[in-house]
């Protein structure tokens, strides 16, 4: 059970910190979709695929001390952000070591905001999907987002990109 928190603990601790909730979704849906053995299980929500578990996983690892949840009120929202703690990284000790290409995916990932991360997981839920299908997808789905032509054409080149760093 606790290696499944192990892999979370970790991951944030190959991208040093991540800022935001929606951004930590997606950042490890991505990278689930690339490959990488996260264990939960992501349904489709308000902003895009979304896991239960992974929320809950994170919550026990902030409980547990393993990490740090720090926010900072922006006005209109709130903007969490995680780092690992130091009995995070002990804990981690006992993981297995990430795979080599992970730290690339995280790299790729940590520059993006979280709307094109949004953007790009939407995509990849309906990757199963015609290209054309899956962009009339998203304009139903995230019409509200107004993505525009170009977006959606770096939301492509980017997946394409960090394809490079799938797990075989």
């Amino acid at each position: 059970m606790l290696r499944e928190h192990a892999k979370i603990v970790q991951f944030i601790s190959i991208a040093n910190e991540v800022n935001g909730r929606k951004k930590l979704q997606k950042m490890i849906y991505i990278a689930k979709k690339m490959n990488f053995s996260f264990a939960e299980k992501y349904e489709f929500h308000m902003y895009g695929p979304y896991s239960e578990e992974l929320t809950l996983r994170i919550e026990e690892l902030c409980e547990m001390g393993f990490l740090f949840e720090d926010y900072s009120d922006k006005g209109s929202y709130v903007q969490y952000s995680y780092n690992v703690t130091s009995e995070g990284e002990r804990f981690i000790e006992t993981a297995a070591c990430a795979h080599e290409n992970l730290n690339g995916c995280i790299d790729l990932m940590k520059e993006k905001s979280s709307r094109f991360l949004e953007l790009v997981s939407t995509l990849l839920y309906f990757d199963q999907l015609e290209k054309q299908e899956q962009i009339a997808k998203v304009h139903i789905v995230k019409n509200k987002l107004n993505f525009s032509e170009e977006e959606m054409d770096s939301a492509f080149a980017f997946i394409e990109e960090i394809q490079k760093y799938s797990v075989n």
